[in-house]
């Protein structure tokens, strides 16, 4: 079964793209079959991993007006996962969904077909709350919240989780937190340990213990049209969403035994 992964944060400039798209490598890398959505209308992640967002014949904008389906736009990247690309064109969205049925879950239907054949599949999503990123939140079983360790984290954290819930108590239950991930992190900096603190002071357990440094690796990756850990395996960024990849892995294997345990239990107590 797929696990499809929301990476958000209403606050930009938070590294929620490139962690979107090394996530994707990095899992793909690990034997797991991988799709990148781009639901971000600045085409990013289309071309951070080498698809010109300007030269699509169809893009994710097609797939929710209901023109094409989803495998028709699917595109192959180097670093072995699918895309579904998006441009520009995207933004138009947020005016066509307001004004058609069901509007919140044209995401969703769109995977149905397809979520099969992945393990996961990871949403990379705009960075405001509009109905795009409504869209991801319902489509997806949990959601992965990069966050840089600066003043206002706590504050934009505090916001989307609140959103969050919202989600969980109207139109997706089964949502869940993935898990914090602390983005441009300097073990050197006053600041960044006191955040890093107060995350782990009140989402301890929804933090991932895995935290992303600074990297002009991971910086100067997507100018070539690769994730960093394609354009430069060994460099600190690299090794960081790898570690995060396994530690994904490894939770998701303890979730399944966890289940497969109570199950266990349930049948020898109904005989």
């Amino acid at each position: 079964m797929s696990k499809i992964i929301a990476v958000t944060n209403q606050k930009g400039g938070v590294g929620k793209t490139t962690t979107a798209v090394n996530l994707a490598a990095a899992l793909s890398a690990a034997n797991r079959h991988t799709l990148l959505i781009d639901f971000d209308p600045q085409g990013n992640a289309t071309m951070g991993s080498g698809v010109d967002k300007h030269q699509l014949e169809h893009s994710l904008i097609d797939v929710i007006k209901e023109e094409v389906d989803m495998q028709s736009i699917l595109l192959p990247t180097k670093a072995g996962y699918d895309i579904a690309p998006s441009n520009r064109d995207l933004a138009s969205a947020e005016m066509y969904l307001p004004q058609v049925n069901r509007r919140e879950q044209k995401l969703l239907q769109a995977l149905v077909k397809i979520r099969g054949r992945y393990d996961y599949i990871i949403i990379d999503c705009p960075p405001s709350l509009g109905m795009l990123t409504i869209n991801a939140l319902v489509a997806a079983h949990s959601v992965l919240i990069p966050v840089q360790c600066e003043y206002y984290a706590l504050e934009g954290l505090s916001a989307l989780l609140e959103t969050v819930t919202t989600i969980q108590q109207s139109v997706n239950q089964k949502l869940i937190i993935e898990g914090i991930l602390r983005t441009m992190y300097d073990a050197r900096n006053r600041l960044t340990n006191e955040v890093s603190e107060q995350l782990t002071k009140h989402f301890a357990d929804k933090l991932f213990t895995t935290t992303v440094p600074r990297n002009v690796r991971l910086a100067e990756a997507p100018s070539f049209g690769l994730p960093g850990i394609l354009y430069d395996r060994q460099s600190s960024g690299a090794v960081a969403y790898q570690q995060l990849a396994e530690e994904m892995l490894q939770r998701r294997q303890f979730e399944f035994t966890q289940k497969e345990n109570m199950h266990g239990e349930e049948t020898s107590a109904g005989s």
